[in-house]
């Protein structure tokens, strides 16, 4: 009997993770299992340019995965069973359950709404697909004139707005903040943010916290009422409850807890990576919901699995930041670098040079997921171990 290897999600994450594991494992003693709800690959750090009208080019899952090997079912995961080690989903073959000898958790997370009245009702957001194309639908209706609020003053809410005002000069696109725009950068790198604000028109709503959003406009915590023909709500990111409700030992967060190798403290068949783990940088602080932080966390959940199944040494991948990439729109971008406590250092990248560096971070994410199986070695590694007859893998 193989042993059963299911990877829930296909994001960067989890996309990248099921390649490096079929490209390492020998399929004589594995069965990898995909399951993603979306037939494409989506790059979902260039969502806000889909949204605003952009054409992006979307892999098929079906075409990533092929020749590797790896199982793909197209289906939306429903529940799991760690005990009985089974995951439920559903799809369009119906309802069906996948059993596993170790299971990888890459959900990723969704727009947390922190239960403000009327974002789920009126706000749009760009965290998956679906939701930014229901966006780019809205905006191609905003005739000259029309008012675009981004609520949340993080990455995705200053690249969403930077993006929205250079592409659609004809809107009036703001941002609310709760605190200062870009305080958590570098004085230099804060003022070349101010700066491009500026010249792209976009007006800036400091110390502003949204309490209600409604349709035509936003209402601050002061009583003030912003103008807004569209919402987009950017100020954070909430995990699927799938986790918790499992039985597996979950943070506050909702974060799968794991110990340094990306294994779950309670359920040691069970490994996580990306925005659903709850995992301890190298500063002793979590990380945080970023592509960054799916990179580190996938490249150590992979290592290790490959290396208790082959009986090797599990690696340990460096989990230190060093730095921040935002972009400016098509034309502009700040790349800030940051020390080992994710402070920011007093230098920064701006401008054209900074465009080109992260274009070349974005376009090095795809295509290690277009070919999760690039350089493959001609003899993959043969597991160490073997079931026995209640199917709980033994030494071999």
């Amino acid at each position: 009997m193989k042993h059963r290897i299911v990877v829930l999600g296909a994001g960067y994450a989890g996309a990248f993770a099921a390649g490096n594991l079929a490209r390492r494992l020998s399929p004589a003693d594995t069965e990898i299992t995909v399951v993603n709800a979306a037939p494409d690959f989506v790059e979902r750090m260039r969502l806000h340019q889909l949204a605003i009208g952009q054409d992006l080019a979307f892999r098929k899952l079906a075409d990533v995965f092929a020749g590797t090997g790896v199982r793909l079912r197209l289906a939306r995961v429903t529940g799991v069973d760690p005990e009985r080690r089974t995951v439920a989903v559903t799809g369009e073959d119906g309802d069906g359950e996948l059993a596993y000898d170790t299971l990888l958790y890459a959900l990723g997370s969704s727009v947390a709404h922190h239960g403000v009245p009327g974002v789920a009702e009126y706000a749009f957001d760009v965290t998956g697909r679906s939701s930014a194309l229901r966006l780019r639908e809205r905006l191609a209706g905003l005739g000259e004139g029309g008012t675009v609020l981004v609520v949340g003053e993080g990455l995705t809410g200053i690249e969403t707005a930077t993006e929205f005002a250079e592409s659609r000069p004809d809107l009036s696109v703001a941002l609310a903040a709760r605190g200062e725009l870009g305080a958590w950068l570098s004085p230099k790198a804060r003022r070349h943010l101010r700066q491009a604000f500026d010249r792209l028109g976009v007006t800036v709503h400091e110390h502003t916290a949204i309490e209600a959003v409604e349709p035509t406009r936003a209402i601050a915590a002061d009583g003030r009422s912003i103008p807004a023909d569209v919402t987009v709500w950017s100020a954070g990111f909430a995990v699927h409850p799938i986790a918790a409700a499992s039985g597996l030992e979950v943070a506050e967060t909702g974060q799968i807890v794991v110990d340094r190798t990306m294994r779950s403290v309670s359920h040691p068949d069970v490994y996580a990576a990306g925005d659903a783990v709850y995992a301890i940088g190298d500063n002793g602080r979590p990380l945080p919901m970023s592509c960054a932080s799916a990179g580190y966390t996938n490249m150590q959940a992979f290592g290790a699995i490959i290396a208790r199944l082959t009986g090797g040494e599990v690696p340990t991948v460096g989990m230190k930041y060093v730095g921040n990439h935002i972009s400016l729109g098509r034309r502009d971008a700040i790349f800030q670098a940051v020390d080992g406590e994710a402070r920011s250092k007093s230098w920064y990248l701006g401008g054209w040079a900074a465009t080109r560096f992260k274009a070349g971070i974005l376009k090095g994410s795809a295509l290690s997921i277009a070919h999760p199986t690039f350089g493959m070695p001609k003899r993959k590694r043969r597991l160490a171990t073997a079931p026995d007859r209640a199917g709980v893998r033994v030494a071999a």
